[in-house]
């Protein structure tokens, strides 16, 4: 196996943990993680493979997949990996301090549900559609009372 083929199912895999981690498609994570074991398989590069037009050929790899391949061996990135990467902004990260709130459940809300202000957060809980994500366990009034502290601070 070739360091390409071990570094793009390295980066593959982590797309998958990222995607994983903000509760995205199951699908979309199943066809990167089999993307990056087919790879991984692979007796030739994947540049030699992708040279003879045979990407699509490789299991686990069709049309989109391809072309991130492709980008990868043009430019040694993927765009849409940089993006995963990105961190949550500050004030978003903080809310992992809030009670019953998860790394994850905060990435969730805040990619996946465009909660990105303590307003929009204290309106869902209010509304009571944060008890209904799965793996989050709050009370609603102990996060209400947070948040209304968290505001206080953040306005004063």
């Amino acid at each position: 196996m070739t360091d390409t083929n071990r570094a793009l199912a390295s980066l593959f895999q982590s797309m998958a943990d990222q995607l994983e981690a903000r509760r995205e498609n199951p699908h979309r994570i199943r066809a990167y993680r089999r993307a990056a074991e087919s790879i991984l398989q692979l007796h030739d590069d994947i540049a030699a493979v992708m040279q003879r037009g045979g990407l699509k050929e490789v299991s686990g790899i069709g049309k989109d997949l391809a072309a991130k391949v492709e980008e990868f061996l043009k430019t040694g990135s993927i765009q849409a990996y940089e993006q995963l990467k990105r961190p949550l902004p500050p004030d978003i990260a903080a809310w992992i301090t809030l009670p019953g709130l998860t790394d994850v459940a905060v990435q969730y809300l805040y990619f996946r549900l465009g909660i990105n202000t303590l307003e929009d957060l204290d309106t869902l809980v209010r509304s009571h559609l944060l008890r209904t994500l799965p793996g989050v366990v709050v009370m609603e009034e102990e996060l209400i009372a947070a948040i209304t502290i968290l505001k206080a601070k953040d306005s004063g």
